[in-house]
């Protein structure tokens, strides 16, 4: 039941109607009369909002703020996520009988009732009737397929379904639309001469066409996307999650090895129900129009990385997803601090994130690691860019995400320098790897990724992608460092025969096995990468033989899989995530995986020692 309910006030209201389809096309008394007819009614995070299949409606409702998921009230499958400024209930209006779905809040949320008396007129207009066409398939839920979760590692070429819908550039709106209903997807795919694909989708009807105020019978080259991205068909499900998830694409079309299309995966053919929530928090982060609200907005994000692993998320797609969206975060910081200041450039400098995000294998309890590259023009501004890294830092703190206790921040000057001296401390770090601390810095920076800003401007990873026929000396202190003495397997064993100790899972368990992929990487020429990623290149170079790097695989699977269920189950009780476990609250079964888990990478770091000075 709402919270509170209140007649909407005429001010604000006609203008929020007119900026969302499809009342473009009403009149100024129209939206008026809407207005005066309209309730505002707010709603608490998982509130049912209307069954239809309990009720005919004789109102559409109109999301303000928030978000509504759309169940199959059968088996609760998800159908569709109404975000701000769509609308919801209007097919059951309309075809005057119940359907098999429910509303229901997901996070707490404001929406505005209309009644249809007064709503029907607006989709008899062409914006309506556009509207409901690019709309309808997206609720009927037994037209979509199932949900698969977000936890595969199959090819995406297995999860594509049903025929192509392949366009040509000439064709209108209007037919395409009518094909696309027919068809029952969201999307149709355009033939380009150079061989490229267009792509159109429902949304590019509601923003590039009825928004736009362009007439239905234009030629849908005009208002597609192209070239549309695309991947191929070997990729994983997970890969190219990953890839919609960053990029805020919805749908993606899947080529063959001979760059034919075979079909087009949506976000929710990858997604479990829950895991959709992130793609609305990236959204929600965009769409943060100052520091309160990405405040608020950022109290989300390590809640969303909970739900997503207690619904059956794999571990490593939990984190992936949490160190995109922690990305949208930082991005988004950035450019709130930037557009507040007077002196600080708009361009010609990268931002970086460093450590677990960076290799995507962010939990809940990771901090945020950070470093600037900048233009060598751009010296001046070296006082003023590390102000802004500062002041980015400070707003990223109130949203949760801390910065890194070791002080590997970008507001640092040894985390911020031209790219220039980036490259000249990577050569010195490469020819003197004690000095300056070259192992701990390289070992950073290694692992960066730009994440705002020109990619070119990170400079260090080129320096070290030749470091094995270059740099040998430099490279066996990589792999010494690796080796060192961080997991002691007697002290381990002593541990493990009390049951009553402690151990730090992190430390002295999953930064051995980082360590050794990144040097079995730099081995293999690769620089920035997953910690999995890095250890099949370098099992392909012969830095490690294909048992050992699979097995350095498994057991990273399994920490951090320990790491995630321990940290959520931190946070459920109140507490602040960490990776200190105590041995005596590990199930049997995991206390065995975890003993025999380091005494596997104990295994594999003695074979490496003793072959893989000879491999370098």
């Amino acid at each position: 039941m709402p919270t509170s309910s209140e007649r909407a006030e005429s001010r604000d209201l006609p203008a929020f109607l007119a900026a969302h389809t499809p009342f473009q096309a009403a009149t100024e008394a129209e939206l008026t009369e809407l207005s005066e007819g309209a309730t505002i009614e707010e709603f608490p995070a998982g509130a049912v909002v209307a069954d239809y299949a309990v009720r005919v409606p004789d109102e559409i409702w109109l999301v303000r703020d928030g978000a509504i998921a759309l169940r199959a009230s059968r088996d609760g499958a998800l159908i569709d996520v109404v975000e701000p400024g769509g609308l919801f209930g209007y097919l059951p209006l309309l075809a005057g009988a119940g359907m098999d779905f429910q509303a229901r809040t997901t996070v707490p949320t404001t929406l505005i009732k209309l009644p249809g008396s007064l709503v029907r007129a607006q989709f008899a207009k062409p914006a309506g009737l556009a509207f409901l066409a690019s709309s309808g398939w997206n609720h009927a839920a037994g037209e979509r397929p199932a949900i698969a979760p977000a936890t595969d590692s199959r090819p995406v070429a297995e999860l594509v379904h049903g025929d192509v819908l392949l366009v040509e550039p000439v064709e209108s709106v209007r037919d395409v639309v009518v094909r696309m209903t027919e068809r029952h997807v969201s999307y149709a795919l355009i033939r380009l001469r150079d061989g490229h694909l267009g792509i159109f989708t429902d949304r590019d009807l509601r923003t590039r066409v009825v928004a736009a105020g362009l007439p239905v019978d234009v030629p849908i080259a005009r208002v597609m996307r192209a070239p549309a991205r695309t991947v191929t068909a070997d990729l994983t499900a997970d890969s190219v999650l990953m890839e919609m998830l960053e990029c805020g694409l919805r749908h993606m079309p899947v080529l063959n090895s001979r760059g034919e299309v075979l079909g087009v995966v949506e976000d929710a053919d990858l997604l479990a129900a829950s895991a959709r929530e992130s793609f609305m928090l990236r959204r929600s982060i965009a769409l943060a129009g100052d520091a309160a609200e990405l405040q608020q907005v950022g109290q989300r994000v390590t809640g969303t990385a909970v739900d997503l692993f207690r619904n059956g998320t794999k571990t490593a797609a939990t984190s992936a997803i949490l160190s995109v969206v922690i990305d949208s975060l930082v991005r988004r910081a950035l450019e709130i601090v930037l557009s507040a200041s007077d002196s600080a450039p708009a361009d010609g400098f990268a931002w970086l994130t460093l450590g677990s995000v960076a290799r995507r294998e962010a939990m809940p309890s990771s901090d945020v690691d950070s470093a600037l590259s900048w233009r060598d023009d751009m010296a001046g501004h070296a006082v003023t860019l590390r102000r802004v890294a500062a002041d980015v830092h400070q707003l990223l703190d109130r949203c949760g995400l801390p910065s890194d206790s070791n002080g590997a921040v970008a507001a640092k000057p040894k985390f911020s320098r031209s790219q220039s001296d980036w490259l000249r401390a990577a050569q010195g770090w490469l020819a003197d790897p004690l000095r300056d601390r070259g192992l701990v810095f390289s070992s950073l920076l290694i692992d960066g990724r730009v994440v705002w800003g020109d990619a070119r401007l990170h400079s260090v990873p080129a320096a070290y992608q030749r470091i094995r026929e270059e740099h040998p000396n430099a490279l066996r202190l990589q792999l010494l460092d690796a080796l060192s003495g961080k997991v002691r397997m007697r002290s381990l064993r002593d541990v493990l025969s009390r049951r009553g100790g402690t151990f730090d899972l992190k430390n002295h368990a999953v930064t051995p096995i980082v360590n050794l992929a990144r040097w079995g990487g730099l081995s293999a020429g690769l620089t920035s990468a997953s910690t999995p990623a890095r250890l099949e290149a370098a099992a392909q170079a012969g830095a490690l033989s294909q048992r050992d790097a699979d097995t350095l695989r498994d057991v990273f699977t399994m920490l951090q899989r320990l790491r995630m269920a321990h940290q959520v189950e931190q946070i459920a009780a109140g507490h602040t995530p960490g990776d200190i476990v105590t041995m005596a609250e590990l199930s049997p079964l995991n206390r065995s995986l975890l003993g025999d888990g380091l005494r596997e990478i104990a295994a594999v770091r003695r074979r490496v020692g003793n072959f893989g000075y000879s491999a370098v």
